[in-house]
C-alpha cells in the first residue's frame, strides 16, 4: 500500500504497518525522532546512506498531513 506521498510507503508486514520511507525499514517516526533529538539532516544522511535529501520533504509533508487530519 502506498500513502499519498510517493516516497512514503505503508506495508502491513513491514514495521507493523508504520509509514516508511521508500519501502525501507526506516519510518517517518524514526526520522522525526532523530531530528527532535538534535540530529541534522546531514548527520542522518551520513548515518543512513540509503536515505536521500528529498526524503526529508516527504517526511515533513506526511507529518503535516497526519497532524492536519488528526
Amino acid at each position: 500500500m502506498t500513502a499519498a506521498h510517493p516516497r512514503i510507503t505503508i506495508e502491513a508486514d513491514k514495521r507493523d504497518g508504520k509509514a516508511c520511507i521508500r519501502a525501507m525499514r526506516i519510518t517517518v517516526n524514526d526520522v522525526l525522532g532523530w531530528l527532535a533529538h538534535g540530529m541534522t539532516e546531514e548527520e542522518i544522511l551520513d548515518e543512513h546512506p540509503g536515505l536521500e535529501k528529498e526524503d526529508f520533504a516527504a517526511v515533513y509533508a506526511f507529518a503535516a498531513d497526519v497532524a492536519e487530519s488528526g
